[in-house]
């Protein structure tokens, strides 16, 4: 990674990047309590993991058109000003106790819209900073490092915050954690952009896309498994708060350490993928990693301890990283190149676009019966799909190398960083 700390652009970047992404964690998790804390309800925590996520259903393929007409650059300083501003308006209003839980979802609602942009123009914008191409896989490296070492400390910062000084500190720091990213954003120089956007029918390609991956059976079975875990194993996340509060009887000390926990095990996950020389059984990991974490959500529903939860989280945090970017990597190396980008955002979409359905499921259902029953049903639901799909998962033989593996891993690690966002 060394390359990308020579590139002045990007030692801006990352700089203000690792205070920023600190702040957004300590709100994501501050928000989750608060939300709980308020109604004591698995159902609102569902709603406003539903109301976070899906405006990437139905804004990234706009913010993905604009990010190719319009300056990155600018994009990406106008999302951080509005993210800076909603902070503000969520500390102002937790500070003076006049939270309502209206606001805070329609606030969630629109940090969601903001993210859409923002996270698919960071996408390109990492190489409008690059001096040479050649720097883009160290640039990836410490990109990646960077959201798992936030993704740590972040909820760490945020326990402590909430359990001595109340949500509203976590929503100060955050709202100042963007005055740091807007100064070195003003500061960092880019290339100016040369290419142009592509004509044609954005509809027609992307019916052209559909039709190629639905016809393509390792393609469209890996494509399904990624949307049903979406739905019914990444959902346990939101119900974290209720777990800590609820089940553990601690507060938000405790929920910093289950989120840890779970950081811990997709790090784990990664360096495991990216250390093996043989990737010709990719598939086989793929459903071991399923299995894996279906058997991790059995035993953190059963659990009523910290000291076996801590990690029965790890174990599902492993197992998903190990399936995303499996799955990934093992995509990437069947697809055509002239379809790879439209192909690609179907995997995006089937993974992070399902995840609110999930979170609203899985929230109305733990009101129901119980979040430790939920998160069980879930797991043994992940168990099944593993058996599912394991025949034709299996069947698939990946020829992926070790750089492709690494790429995808590093994708898979920003995708669920933004998903948890």
């Amino acid at each position: 990674m060394q390359s990308a700390w020579k590139n002045r652009n990007l030692q801006l970047y990352f700089s203000g990047q690792f205070v920023s992404l600190i702040g957004t964690w300590m709100q994501q998790m501050a928000l989750s309590w608060l939300v709980y804390r308020l109604t004591n309800s698995p159902m609102m925590l569902g709603v406003m993991g539903f109301t976070s996520q899906v405006p990437s259903l139905f804004f990234t393929p706009l913010a993905g058109i604009l990010a190719d007409r319009l300056n990155r650059h600018r994009i990406i300083v106008v999302t951080q000003i509005l993210s800076l501003i909603q902070a503000a308006i969520l500390a102002a209003l937790v500070a003076t106790g006049k939270e309502q839980l209206w606001q805070l979802i329609v606030l969630s609602a629109f940090i969601g819209i903001i993210n859409a942009f923002d996270l698919t123009t960071r996408q390109s914008f990492l190489v409008d900073m690059l001096d040479d191409i050649d720097q883009l896989k160290s640039a990836m490296g410490v990109n990646s490092s960077i959201n798992t070492l936030t993704r740590l400390v972040g909820p760490f910062l945020a326990g402590l915050f909430v359990a001595y000084a109340g949500e509203a500190m976590c929503f100060m720091a955050n709202a100042a954690s963007y005055v740091a990213v807007i100064i070195a954003l003003l500061f960092v120089k880019t290339r100016p952009k040369t290419a142009k956007l592509a004509g044609g029918n954005a509809v027609t390609q992307l019916k052209e896309a559909f039709t190629y991956t639905m016809q393509s059976q390792p393609i469209r079975d890996l494509i399904l498994m990624l949307a049903f875990i979406g739905v019914v194993t990444m959902p346990f996340a939101v119900l974290m708060p209720a777990f800590a509060k609820d089940v553990f009887h601690g507060n938000a000390t405790t929920l910093g350490l289950l989120t840890g926990a779970s950081s811990a095990g997709s790090v784990v996950g990664a360096i495991f993928l990216a250390s093996r020389k043989e990737t010709r059984d990719l598939s086989r990991w793929i459903i071991f990693g399923t299995a894996l974490s279906g058997l991790g959500l059995v035993i953190f529903g059963f659990s009523t301890t910290m000291l076996m939860s801590l990690p029965s989280v790890a174990v599902i945090g492993f197992g998903t990283m190990v399936v995303m970017a499996g799955a990934n990597t093992v995509i990437q190396t069947l697809v055509d190149e002239d379809k790879r980008g439209r192909v690609m955002s179907f995997v995006i979409m089937a993974f992070m676009g399902t995840m609110p359905f999930g979170a609203v499921l899985a929230g109305g259902i733990a009101s129901k019966i119980g979040v430790g029953q939920t998160v069980l049903a879930t797991g043994l639901l992940t168990f099944i799909l593993a058996l599912i799909f394991a025949k034709r998962i299996m069947q698939i033989n990946s020829k992926a190398d070790s750089t492709q593996v690494l790429e995808s891993i590093l994708e898979s690690e920003a995708e669920l960083s933004e998903a948890n966002v």
